[in-house]
């Protein structure tokens, strides 16, 4: 299939018609012309004007390839072939762009850096889409998707394949192979590129900068799928719900919140997960692995966006206002979960009831506390269990008497977070009152004043699914459930008697203790 070129201002051969971006080029091209081509390939009648050329070219059709890599046994059919090689163990870069200092392997690499970068010249154009390409080679290439030819056939198996590159990974004789071998992690791949990508870990290079931001990539691709970010391009439309992304791959991790699919599982507890990065986020939770370090406090965090907010508490910074309340935050994101409040968007609902939430982590607590009845977390104290992490977590400093919550004006120190913020605005003045335009009670948090004001209202939305009994908070409502329930999750330490409320039990250990005391007199 015939290629289309952009002929303005270009160099014209007048026997091939071939064209060239200056006259050098065509200079060099017209000796194929005025050459004699006495030497014949015997395979495929193809002439050449010295014997050496058709030495090499033989080589194609024998396949030997007798130029070996001393570092990986890679194999070449031409010693420029294997010099240009090398310089992927050796990190040789020996041109170098004179626009932009950047240094490359080979020259070629260098004119499409040029043609690409700082001409925006790409003159091999498709006729069937309009795609634009800086070679002819990655034309050709493309144009193999419009045809759906696959040429390249390996022995090993049936596979059809459009690329040579891909045929010679296939031909391998162990399909794992890996000769690409990295110097500082001693981690290995299938192919010299992606070594080369890798190696960009080590390094900290980013060669790839966007021209609008100056932003800095590591992989050409993560490049394209940012240039998206100004141009506003979303070509991948998700059919079901119209929400458009820049990737294909994007839309693909979308499609998973319609079709509810969870590929990857954690191997230790059995949670699923529609992304594979999230997954390697969550295990940190069991491994304990905290990669990110705060450079002030050297305090370590288990994800980077923790860190990110943690660092903003030294900074004292929160650049991201809200345009209501004048509220400060320190990311975008941030702003935009706490501007749900005044918009009353939920747009998190759960599959199993009608409620919905703003923000996607009280979506899973919810599930976890309403839906479900396990509860995997056990206090290494006294053994009760509880359905949160973080609800062990305060119990276990009832057995400790822990007070993490240090305030930062005077020496006192807190079991609790609302004990602090009570602490505060009490003892220093510092924070928000919510005070109760009926009574003039004052309450620190939003929830206690939202639930005080159902009192006065008279509004009970929890309501009992045993009984017509409703109540004004979820806390009551849990509490007059024990009623229908028969589970007594509250022991004595001292004696086997087990109780329903946590006031009973307490009223029993006072009794009990005393009985005890009496006894061993």
């Amino acid at each position: 299939m015939a290629h289309m070129i952009d002929h303005s201002n270009k160099y014209k051969c007048a026997k091939c018609g071939k064209c060239f971006r200056n006259f050098r080029s065509l200079k060099t091209h017209r000796q194929i012309h005025s050459i004699k081509r006495q030497f014949e390939c015997t395979v495929c009648g193809k002439r050449f004007g010295r014997s050496e050329h058709l030495t090499v070219h033989s080589r194609i059709h024998s396949g030997e390839k007798p130029y070996k890599c001393n570092f990986c046994n890679k194999a070449c059919a031409q010693y420029v072939n294997l010099r240009r090689h090398m310089r992927v163990h050796t990190g040789q870069k020996p041109y170098k762009c004179c626009l932009c200092d950047k240094a490359f392997r080979s020259s070629g690499d260098l004119n499409k850096h040029i043609r690409a970068v700082h001409e925006g010249d790409k003159p091999y154009k498709c006729h069937v889409c309009e795609n634009s390409f800086i070679t002819s080679q990655s034309l050709t290439k493309h144009m193999k998707r419009h045809s759906k030819w696959k040429p390249y056939r390996p022995r090993v198996c049936e596979k059809a394949l459009s690329v040579s590159a891909y045929q010679k990974l296939q031909m391998r004789a162990d399909p794992g192979e890996k000769p690409y071998e990295c110097a500082v992690c001693s981690k290995r791949f299938g192919r010299g590129d992606h070594l080369v990508t890798h190696s960009r870990i080590h390094s900290g290079e980013k060669p790839y900068r966007c021209r609008v931001c100056a932003k800095a990539f590591k992989e050409s691709g993560h490049l394209k799928t940012h240039m998206k970010v100004h141009t506003g391009e979303k070509p991948c439309i998700c059919h079901m719900c119209t929400q458009a992304f820049s990737t294909p791959g994007g839309l693909k991790t979308h499609m998973r919140v319609h079709t509810g699919e969870k590929p990857f599982q954690c191997k230790v507890c059995g949670k699923r997960f529609t992304q594979s990065g999230t997954l390697r986020k969550h295990s940190r939770i069991h491994s304990g692995e905290r990669p990110y370090e705060c450079h002030v406090c050297h305090k370590h965090f288990a994800w980077a966006q923790s860190l990110h907010s943690h660092i903003e508490v030294h900074m004292g910074q929160k650049l991201h206002k809200c345009r209501v309340c004048g509220k400060g935050f320190g990311t975008s994101v941030s702003l935009s979960i706490h501007m749900r409040v005044h918009t009353g968007e939920k747009p998190y609902k759960c599959s199993l009831c009608d409620k919905s939430f703003s923000i996607c982590g009280n979506l899973h607590i919810h599930k976890r506390c309403v839906h479900s009845a396990l509860k995997p977390h056990h206090c290494p104290y006294c053994g009760r269990q509880f359905k949160l992490r973080s609800n062990l977590k305060s119990h276990v400093r009832a057995h400790t008497g822990s007070k993490p919550y240090s305030c930062s004006k005077c020496s006192s120190s807190f079991m609790w977070r609302m004990q602090l913020k009570w602490h505060m605005l009490k003892s220093h003045n510092e924070g928000t009152w919510f005070t109760c335009k009926s009574c003039q009670k004052k309450f620190t948090s939003s929830n206690y004043y939202k639930q005080h004001l159902r009192r006065h209202k008279g509004d009970k939305p929890y309501i009992c699914s045993a009984c017509p009994k409703r109540f004004c908070s979820a806390q009551e409502l849990k509490v007059h459930q024990l009623v229908h329930s028969d589970v007594k999750q509250f022991g004595c330490s001292l004696c086997d008697k087990s109780f329903k409320r946590k006031v009973a039990v307490k009223q029993h250990f006072k009794k009990c203790f005393r009985e005890l005391r009496l006894s061993r007199k």
